[in-house]
């Protein structure tokens, strides 16, 4: 999918004037906007709007953040050290294996950044201009003081302006000023960047832009860039730090037995570059690279992550709220018949297109209804625009009715609407039949007909819509959410509408239930029509129906049960959505929420991830987590494949570094009790490289998904590592001390005892020949552990459940190859401070490598160590 996308390069800009706000008279504001000429003299003049602040990091924060962490720091230092002190190869060493790593991560994270960010200019708010009296859709940045702009319902305010003409609507100025109730704006009143239009709609002359909006104003001193941990973070800067305060301990003793033994600076510059090289700090920029190359694998699916998190979120999911209108369904309605009550359905159908052309504002409803009946706007008086909270809209018309429909009213004795002088004249309201209960005039008996006739519809899955009459046009305000209609009102009649399934809604919820996701589908249509729809999703018969009318009268206890308890809610408001995903929070739920419009963006902002369709509403793809391109939320089902993929490769990488630092940490300490040093720097620096190196860059690569026992991750982590550090660090030692006495016996020191200048003779020859096998003993059981971790059999099974991956298996003696080439390759050898070894050291790695090998599983296997410890074994995946 990224082949074709053909996108243009974004050029950098140069450094932006200072931009000056025009006094208001001076502002343009005639109904056709500025002229070409007027845009281009004030962009000249330094009065047009800035482009956005970047969403990702800078290519300098890349860098800056990979290279000059506390620890590289440290690192680089000591390399400079030990240049200084004549040990120019020590530091080239040691510091080129960092500078690799490093280098792998900037190129990876660029690139990831370079595909997200081109990508991204997909999802950027985009704002109707009217110039020369023809409306543009223009990117922010090509705004200018004096642009007249209109907005609708969804649209985002992109500057700074004043609302002019007679429209009204109502915004969502939340992500200013962090209240949530809607603000009516008409004519004179300001409104403000960063707010959004929820209902109604309006236009603007723009007053303030770039740095002079208020929502400049109030991120000027703010970073673009916020990095927020998540969980695994977390968990790895909790590992860093703790191994950072063992470190510092290490490097204390070392000083201490530094002085005692009067040992040169350089060897202890030497030795504390290889103690500081056990921090982890490599382990969070792997989580940095895994998201970003994350976020570029599920862009093939169609899903643009926004939020880094939004990866690791995916993999964590346990409860799916949708909302139906948009995103179980295509949001493409199609009106299936009017339904007349007392009246000719020609006439109902007129006054329905009358309704649908007059209303200045239109959605899916009014539009299916104008395709179906086009008709002559009336004279409006008054609108009330469709509110997701109220559930219906209406108009105040004085509009003609043709003549042969205004003839065949006035002979209709029946007629539920009074005709003046072939007129009609009076408030027409749409909306849910509940929720136009208290407004129509009708019995009880008469009531109970008309829902028996709307349940009848409903129950096909279709979308009803009331529409009642009331003859005083004056009696309609708009007050937003607060609108009230008068009693007495006439029911008309009902429309219904039919939405169209997505195709691949089956499947993909389908996906999720077998993956342990329990979806619930949260509307403001019928909790009829949504459960049939969700039927033909697939969705069992067991199904509980929860209507929004019910929830309000519900105190927190019944709220909860029900929450938990339903699978389909309707009739359900804005508050309520907020509120029900707020609830499955509360009871330990990871809830991810699906939506695409404006009425969704209280709950995408109380959900762990909030996912948005990329044709919805940009309010809502302003607070997204994660936008599906494609507008399929079957997107998801690979996407969560990845979430996981990337958490079980991250924790491969956990265990494989802490048994690492672990069991170099403990062989270093144990070597203090007998006087000498157990690996030289180059020495460590191939240990890192080919034991955790290479293996974890490519183990997340090719981790698999599937989802790891909840609550056991720890347990799992400490069964892997524990065992492999006793067990090898205690072979290490004996290992390396074994190699001395041989070489001692070898020497005849059992026969004669040594003069000082033969033994410090000794122990300059012995000393490397002993590092030598010590690491090669420590190379190969790293490599195993790479197997470990990822079992090709039933027979490496133990540390972790078997994979049937040998990839990982292909990697592991490859690099033993590589080890055992760069022995023997005298060269090369030399370059990583490596001695020859005759076949007698040969023969104790492999006698205490086949030692190794059955004890570590033998011990996994029982789980010997985590039954002393306490540890459950985990549950199979």
């Amino acid at each position: 999918m990224l082949e074709q996308l053909t996108m243009r390069q974004i050029e950098p800009k140069a450094p932006q004037p200072v931009i000056t706000m025009l006094p208001r008279n001076q502002i343009a504001a005639q109904p056709e906007g500025l002229a070409q000429h007027e845009v281009l003299a004030r962009r000249a003049a330094g009065q047009g709007n800035t482009a956005p602040a970047p969403t990702s990091r800078t290519y300098r924060q890349i860098v800056v953040e990979n290279v000059f962490t506390f620890i590289n720091s440290c690192l680089f230092c000591l390399g400079m050290a030990l240049a200084l002190l004549g040990r120019p190869l020590d530091a080239l060493i040691s510091t080129g294996v960092i500078a690799l790593n490093i280098l792998v991560s900037v190129v990876q994270e660029i690139r990831a950044k370079r595909t997200l960010d081109r990508i991204a200019l997909l999802t950027r708010p985009t704002a109707t201009v009217i110039r020369d009296g023809r409306a543009h859709a223009l990117p922010p940045e090509q705004l200018v003081i004096g642009d007249l702009l209109a907005v609708g319902p969804g649209d985002q305010i992109v500057v700074d302006g004043t609302v002019i003409g007679a429209g009204r609507m109502q915004v969502d100025e939340s992500q200013l000023t962090g209240e949530s109730q809607p603000i009516p704006k008409q004519a004179g009143d300001t409104v403000f960047s960063g707010s959004f239009c929820v209902s109604g709609g309006a236009t603007y002359v723009a007053e303030r832009v770039g740095a002079q909006s208020l929502a400049g104003q109030i991120t000027a001193g703010a970073r673009a860039f916020r990095r927020v941990l998540t969980p695994l973070q977390k968990q790895v800067h909790l590992v860093i730090r703790i191994m950072l305060l063992i470190v510092v301990y290490l490097e204390f003793l070392l000083v201490v037995n530094a002085l005692i033994k009067g040992t040169s600076l350089a060897e202890s510059v030497q030795i504390s570059t290889i103690v500081a090289g056990l921090v982890p700090n490599g382990l969070f920029l792997s989580i940095s690279v895994a998201y970003a190359l994350g976020a570029v694998r599920i862009i093939r699916f169609g899903a643009l992550v926004q939020q880094a998190n939004a990866i690791e979120s995916l993999s964590n999911v346990d409860m799916l709220c949708l909302d139906k209108t948009g995103t179980l369904t295509a949001n493409r309605l199609q009106l299936s018949g009017i339904h007349a009550l007392g009246s000719a359905e020609p006439d109902l159908a007129h006054i329905l297109g009358i309704m649908a052309a007059s209303a200045r504002t239109s959605n899916a409803t009014s539009a299916a209804i104008a395709a179906a009946y086009p008709s002559e706007p009336g004279r409006l008086l008054a609108e009330v625009p469709f509110a997701s909270a109220r559930k219906w809209s209406a108009v105040a018309l004085n509009a003609e009715l043709k003549s042969e429909i205004a003839e065949n009213v006035i002979e209709n004795a029946d007629s539920q609407f009074s005709i003046l002088n072939s007129q009609f004249t009076g408030i027409f309201a749409l909306g849910a039949p509940e929720f136009l209960r208290q407004a129509v005039g009708a019995s009880a008996a008469e009531w109970q007909t008309i829902m028996e006739h709307a349940r009848s519809l409903t129950d096909q899955g279709l979308r009803v819509l009331l529409i009642v009459h009331h003859p005083d046009p004056t009696l309609l305000e708009d007050r937003g959410d607060d609108s009230r209609l008068p009693t007495g009102m006439t029911a008309l009649g009902m429309v219904s509408l039919r939405d169209e399934l997505r195709p691949e809604a089956r499947a993909t919820l389908a996906a999720f239930i077998a993956a342990g996701v329990r979806p619930k589908i949260i509307s403001g249509d019928s909790p009829e029509t949504v459960a049939a729809l969700a039927r033909q999703a697939g969705l069992g018969a067991d199904i509980r129906l929860v209507s929004g009318l019910d929830l309000a009268e519900m105190d927190a206890v019944q709220f909860s049960a029900a929450a938990a308890a339903g699978t389909i809610f309707g009739r359900i408001t804005p508050q309520q959505k907020q509120q029900l995903v707020q609830t499955l929070r509360q009871q330990g739920h990871y809830v991810a929420m699906i939506g695409d419009g404006v009425n969704d963006v209280l709950s995408l902002k109380q959900a762990n991830l909030a996912i948005a369709m990329q044709s919805g509403s940009q309010a809502a793809r302003g607070v997204a987590d994660i936008v599906l391109m494609q507008d399929s939320f079957a997107a998801l089902s690979p996407a969560v494949q990845e979430g996981q993929r990337i958490s079980n490769g991250m924790y491969d990488i956990l265990k494989l570094f802490l048994t690492r630092i672990a069991t170099v940490g403990l062989v270093m300490l144990s070597s203090l009790v007998i006087g000498e040093f157990p690996l030289a720097l180059r020495q460590g620096s191939l240990l890192n490289l080919l034991s955790v190196g290479i293996p974890t860059i490519l183990l997340a690569l090719w981790a698999r998904p599937g989802r790891p026992t909840k609550g056991r991750v720890f347990q799992q982590i400490i069964h892997f590592v524990i065992t492999p550090v006793l067990i090898t660090s205690a072979i290490g030692l004996l290992l390396f001390c074994g190699s001395f006495l041989l070489l001692l016996q070898r020497a005849g020191a059992f026969v004669a005892p040594l003069t000082e200048a033969q033994a410090i003779m000794f122990l300059d020859a012995a000393r490397p020949i002993a590092q030598t096998t010590l690491t090669a003993f420590l190379v190969v059981c790293g490599l195993f552990l790479v197997i470990f971790v990822e079992p090709p059999t039933e027979w490496w099974t133990g540390g972790d459940t078997i994979s049937g991956d040998w990839k990982p298996t292909i990697l592991a003696v490859g690099l033993m190859a590589v080890f055992a080439g760069i022995n023997a390759v005298p060269q090369i050898r030399v370059l990583f401070a490596l001695a020859p070894l005759s076949w007698i050291e040969l023969g104790l790695i492999a006698v205490s490598l086949a030692v190794w090998l059955p004890l570590v599983r033998l011990l996994w296997r029982h789980r010997l160590i985590a039954r002393f410890l306490g540890i459950h074994r985990p549950a199979k995946d």
